[in-house]
């Protein structure tokens, strides 16, 4: 599949229906990273009138790990990708639409990288930081991902 912010659109209907639903898209795939944005709705909001925080776990989330999709796409190469731990940290309500940024692609790279070369699983944490309209941090998450190189 080729990584496009389309295809990702469909990903989510298809497999990742929560998000597609919640109202999470890909706005951004670039040189520099991957954007993701969710606004403040009726159904992915909490008792509070801000966003639910596992929303913005599955936004966060999804910058990091199409980052990496996007490096295992270009590479042609059969990989497996598993989250096996996560952070998060939240600073101010999550109000409006918020952007979720993961901008780690060198990081990335070396990692795709380094589990085809060695065939070993490799482990790297990723972050993805949340800002509301005003450009105020509202959430910071960090992803713990493994990926293995599968021949």
């Amino acid at each position: 599949m080729k990584i496009t912010k389309r295809s990702i659109r469909y990903f989510t209907l298809l497999k990742l229906p929560l998000v597609f639903f919640s109202g999470i898209r890909i706005t951004n795939i670039n040189a520099d990273g991957v954007e993701a944005s969710v606004k403040l709705k009726w159904i992915n909001q909490n008792p509070f009138r801000s966003m639910f925080w596992a929303v913005q776990g599955m936004a966060a989330e999804l910058t990091s790990g199409v980052l990496l999709m996007r490096e295992i796409e270009t590479r042609k190469s059969s990989i497996s990708m598993l989250l096996v731990e996560t952070k998060a940290s939240f600073s101010k309500k999550a109000k409006g639409k918020i952007r979720f940024t993961c901008d780690q692609v060198k990081d990335a790279k070396e990692l795709i990288d380094k589990a085809i070369s060695s065939g070993d699983g490799q482990r790297h944490w990723f972050t993805s930081i949340g800002l509301d309209e005003n450009g105020d941090e509202v959430s910071r998450f960090q992803f713990h991902w493994s990926v293995k190189s599968k021949s």
